[in-house]
């Protein structure tokens, strides 16, 4: 399992998790898509807007492998923002590559970055 360096482990004063230590011996927990719906609360979303700024400073538009990035965290994202890089696609693989649908990222967090900047 990858681990990104200088990744943040979670988002700051807080205990939303963005990372995890070591691999799950029985196998990387499957990215499945979450509906994130209207009423969720506003902490959940500040650590989906904090993850997201964390994958875009980190990878960009760039293909990035899954590694160490909490599923869990991730799956509030992926179908929409972070979609599979890979064909065929593995979720339930720490080697997986994903990548950052921009228009859908620049779409959901308008406000997040200056997207134009970070290209």
């Amino acid at each position: 399992m990858l681990k990104h360096r200088g990744f943040p482990g979670r988002l700051p004063g807080t205990d939303f998790q963005f990372t995890v230590r070591r691999a799950n011996p029985k196998g990387a927990t499957p990215l499945t898509r979450r509906e994130r719906n209207a009423d969720r609360r506003p902490a959940d979303r500040r650590a989906d807007a904090g993850f997201m700024a964390a994958l875009w400073e980190n990878f960009g538009d760039q293909p990035f492998e899954r590694g160490n990035l909490d599923a869990g965290r991730l799956s509030w994202l992926f179908g929409r923002e972070v979609l599979p890089h890979d064909d065929p696609f593995d979720p339930a693989s720490y080697e997986a590559m994903l990548i950052i649908d921009r228009r859908a990222a620049e779409m959901a967090f308008p406000d997040l970055l200056d997207w134009d900047a970070s290209a």
